[in-house]
């Protein structure tokens, strides 16, 4: 018997949460991302980025090369506004000296190098910025460590001026490795969503960076 299969988006956007996990909230292998409540502005740049060839993963482009740039907004602001729980913090076998310099580099950055922290941009609570910077929490060790790495190598591209790469082309291998295993290891708080300019005071942002309008 033919099934009576609801036209709406949410039924269409199964074809996302078959990886990104249900509402979005992230996939079990520790390696797809949560895309639940990042902010939307971010959301559609990342769906641009992956149609328009600036970020490397062929199924995402696949996906996405025939949408047109309202659709990805509407997907955008979809995911966006879901909010399931996180998952509990991922387990950690990186010695404590690993962990504190990665707490470092994330609170503090390294001003010997000009390398700004991590909070610097993403929030004091790493929860993002929005509506164009995303939350740093949650997010599977794995991934984190892949995504620097492809800023580092130009797999993963943004607007011009590319903010993440300049940041990524000063990290060394061991500061990849210590930022990843100290934010996977992070509880989330239960009041986590991304913050406005004017919670955190108008801040200006230490680079500039072409994926976020002035």
């Amino acid at each position: 018997m033919a099934q009576n299969i609801p036209d709406t988006l949410a039924q269409r956007l199964k074809a996302c949460t078959a990886c990104h996990g249900a509402e979005g909230r992230a996939g079990t292998d520790g390696f797809y991302p949560r895309i639940a409540g990042k902010p939307a502005g971010y959301l559609y740049n990342q769906l641009l980025n992956f149609r328009d060839a600036k970020r490397a993963y062929p199924a995402m482009r696949y996906m996405v090369a025939h949408m047109s740039d309202a659709y990805l907004k509407e997907i955008a602001e979809y995911f966006s506004n879901q909010h399931p729980p996180y998952s509990a913090p991922q387990a950690t076998d990186a010695p404590a000296s690993a962990l504190e310099q990665g707490r470092q580099l994330v609170l503090n950055g390294d001003k010997s190098r000009d390398l700004p922290a991590c909070i610097a941009c993403h929030s004091d609570k790493l929860t993002g910025l929005a509506p164009y910077v995303p939350g740093l929490l949650g997010l599977p060790r794995d991934y984190l460590i892949a995504q620097l790495g492809a800023w580092q190598t130009g797999s993963r591209k943004a607007h011009a001026p590319d903010c993440m790469q300049q940041v990524a082309a000063k990290l060394q291998p061991q500061d990849i490795s210590a930022i990843a295993a100290w934010l996977a290891a992070q509880h989330v708080p239960t009041d986590a969503i991304a913050l406005t300019s004017t919670d955190t005071g108008g801040r200006q942002f230490p680079l500039s960076c072409g994926s976020i309008p002035r």
